[in-house]
């Protein structure tokens, strides 16, 4: 029983490993799209205004 655990802890970590990178890369694409330039410049802007 105590095989199994370690095999199935090890896969979790693996996986969560995995998936973060993956998720860490999604972000950081998303953020230095060039479409998303504008709406990021405008957001950085918002604190500035005074309305």
């Amino acid at each position: 029983m105590d095989g199994v655990y370690t095999e199935l802890a090890s896969f979790a970590q693996t996986f969560g490993l995995v998936y973060f990178v993956i998720l860490f890369l999604g972000v950081v694409a998303y953020a230095l799209w060039p479409k998303n330039r504008k709406r990021f410049e405008e957001a950085a802007h918002i604190p500035l205004r005074e309305d």
